[in-house]
């Protein structure tokens, strides 16, 4: 595969979520379309990581070899990372919302501001 398509791959996840979180009124199909669009952000990061920072090393042979920096992938881990931590703190708000107003739509939620 090119980089273009991995690039499209990623929009395309990030338009579905982007539109998700913009249309729906569950809070749970918004974390879900929140989380498209982490997983679009991590394709790119890791295609433009891929194809676009290949640089040369040369060994202690004197061959040349083609290496690869790992910045989109560690770029990735941190923000699956956040995403887990958005998502335990996403549900537990939601829990409380539900407890309170037997209801997860987040029309109800404006009523925390009292």
């Amino acid at each position: 595969m090119t980089l273009e398509r991995f690039l499209i791959i990623g929009a395309i996840l990030f338009s579905i979520g982007l539109y998700g979180v913009l249309s729906k009124k569950h809070s749970i199909a918004v974390l879900m379309s929140l989380e498209l669009m982490f997983n679009g952000i991590n394709v790119t990061a890791v295609a433009l990581s891929r194809y676009t920072v290949p640089y040369l090393l040369t060994t202690h042979s004197g061959e040349k070899v083609v290496q690869y920096l790992l910045t989109g992938q560690i770029f990735t881990i941190f923000i699956i990372t956040v995403a887990a931590a958005e998502v335990a703190l996403g549900l537990a708000i939601i829990i409380a919302i539900y407890r309170t107003h037997q209801s997860v739509l987040l029309t109800d939620s404006n009523q925390l501001k009292n």
